[in-house]
């Protein structure tokens, strides 16, 4: 079963895109998302390049893991909600383009991101949709979520530089599997991971609300990070163990 529509007369069906273009076509209607919720975070144009920007490195660098492998013929809801994600996520840019942001909005377009993590899972596993691409898609969103949201929290003066030590974990991951291969190996599901990664993102968004200062920030930073570095190092070890 496809995305194309069977109503559709053969001469035109023939015309359509297949699935890789069916991917862009979905995140076409990202665009709109993009430009609503950078319009609801700054209010000004100029700062909607930047999100639009890295909404289409986005799709870009998904469309590129999608074609790696993608074992279903049609594209589903699930990862149409991830599309969605990527889209508030990368309007989350747009304050940073030196616009300030628009009081309580960076907290409730990143909240309405997380409240989605979960639900392109659930639907993937509802529609038999279920993938390497997906579970990649969904973890390199979750990734770039963080690492925006410490960039923002850093720019509004709510945590100092020590926020990056929660926004860069993955990149800093994926780096060291360029030296060392072994650590790009698949991992077994373990929920700890995903509870850890829950934590690390609410953290970020809290740091978004206006009241909150460096003083109660950064510890609450410190804290965040020595649990990801006990999630990072019990991958580790895992992987190590395994490729011996």
């Amino acid at each position: 079963m496809s995305d194309i529509d069977p109503a559709l007369p053969p001469f035109a069906r023939a015309l359509l895109p297949d699935l890789h273009r069916s991917f862009l076509r979905a995140a076409a209607g990202g665009v709109v998302l993009v430009l609503a919720a950078g319009i609801a975070l700054v209010g000004r144009e100029p700062a909607l390049w930047l999100a639009l920007a890295g909404y289409g490195v986005g799709v870009a660098l998904s469309l590129v893991l999608m074609r790696r492998g993608y074992p279903h013929g049609r594209l589903g809801l699930c990862n149409r909600v991830t599309l969605a994600r990527l889209a508030l996520t990368a309007a989350l840019l747009a304050p940073l383009a030196g616009d300030a942001a628009v009081a309580w909005a960076v907290p409730v377009v990143a909240l309405l991101a997380l409240s989605l993590d979960g639900l392109d899972g659930w639907l993937a596993r509802r529609e038999g949709l279920s993938s390497g691409f997906g579970a990649r898609f969904d973890m390199e969103v979750d990734s770039a979520l963080a690492l925006i949201l410490a960039l923002n929290a850093m720019a509004a003066g709510s945590a100092g530089a020590i926020v990056l030590l929660i926004g860069v974990p993955r990149y800093a991951f994926a780096a060291a599997g360029l030296a060392a291969p072994w650590l790009d190996g698949p991992l077994p599901e373990r929920f700890s991971r995903k509870a850890v990664c829950v934590a690390q993102i609410a953290t970020l968004i809290a740091l978004q609300l206006p009241p909150v200062t460096p003083e109660f920030g950064n510890p609450l930073v410190a804290v965040v990070a020595l649990m990801l570095a006990w999630s990072f190092g019990k991958d580790i070890l895992w992987l190590r163990r395994a490729r011996a």
